[in-house]
């Protein structure tokens, strides 16, 4: 890696230089962002560990994916954070691609537990109820969350491994806010046309067989839902099932749209936005649409929130 790459020994990010007169708004913008997104998704984790009630499918899959969703927060926004604070935009070059690495894995990870969930919460628990417990056993769960972080992993090893054979000289400016494949595909002085081929291959097999997959299950899930006898029980999986959709749908979008669409002078234009919306939206969105919103969470919260106030009551009845 150090042989291939010691024309420049950092990259300078970028990021959001033409809004510097908005620097104040977009620290505290992403600031409260990260805030709430490693709190409600550790809150999650913790409520899915604590409580016997939300031992199942449903929030065995949540608590793998608000792991994620910190992991990934956490890869990317504290650099950002940091470049928006000091102005110092460098990274090294192995900061840099151990960014990548871990942000494409996450990112791979995420769009295949994403489309284990629309089939497991979704897609199972509507059309199949009653097989539901005997296809959704704790092995197969273990099998499909397992499956998704392995392959994610391998994918994206195998592809880091091509990218590292790059040459960067000269020009280090990075023109977004973290390392990502294409900025850094650009940057290289190398002959990159496998290089292109391979990431469009990637980019498209993480993301199209799993949006596939979701858009089957709701081809199945909304005639499903509109059969529900009970309006009361329409309007439950109703509002669920949209949200999930629509997040969803800008996830995916978002990354077809970087990685897949040509770029116009128009797409590249709105590139950060369109990252912003598969990096940053989703892991703040996704614990309030699957979990803070459900019932069983909710009492969930209000049984810890019960337990936390006895506890200080009898405290203060002992010292008194």
């Amino acid at each position: 890696m150090q042989r291939n790459q010691s024309e420049i020994i950092e990259f300078m990010l970028l990021g959001f230089g033409e809004l510097h007169h908005l620097k104040f708004f977009l620290i505290l913008a992403f600031l409260l962002i990260y805030i709430l997104t490693m709190a409600s998704n550790f809150l999650t984790i913790l409520l899915i560990l604590t409580d016997q009630h939300l031992d199942t499918p449903m929030y065995f899959f949540l608590g793998n994916l608000s792991c994620l969703e910190m992991m990934y927060s956490s890869t990317i926004l504290p650099k950002m954070l940091s470049a928006l604070v000091t102005q110092a935009k460098a990274i090294s070059i192995k900061g840099c691609f151990t960014q990548f690495y871990f942000g494409s894995f996450l990112v791979c990870t995420e769009c295949y537990l994403l489309s284990v969930m629309s089939y497991n919460d979704h897609f199972l628990a509507i059309c199949k109820p009653l097989h539901y417990a005997t296809l959704m056993n704790g092995k197969v769960c273990v099998q499909l969350a397992g499956s998704s972080w392995i392959n994610s992993m391998e994918v994206i090893s195998i592809y880091l491994g091509l990218m590292l054979q790059l040459r960067y000289c000269g020009h280090n400016e990075i023109d977004h806010f973290f390392c990502e494949a294409l900025p850094l595909v650009k940057l290289s002085c190398s002959d990159t046309f496998l290089v292109k081929l391979v990431t469009f291959a990637v980019a498209f097999i993480i993301t199209f067989p799993p949006f596939v997959s979701t858009l089957v299950s709701y081809i199945y899930i909304i005639p499903a839902i509109l059969r529900i006898p009970s309006t009361t029980g329409r309007q439950k999986a109703f509002p669920t099932c949209s949200s999930h959709l629509i997040v969803v749908s800008i996830f995916y979008g978002a990354i077809f749209i970087v990685y897949l669409i040509p770029k116009t002078d128009t797409v590249r234009y709105f590139n950060i936005i369109f990252s912003l919306l598969y990096t940053v939206l989703p892991p703040l969105l996704n614990p309030l649409i699957y979990s803070l919103r459900n019932k069983d969470v909710k009492d969930a919260m209000r049984m810890a929130a019960g337990k936390i106030l006895k506890v200080k009551c009898m405290h203060q009845k002992f010292k008194i």
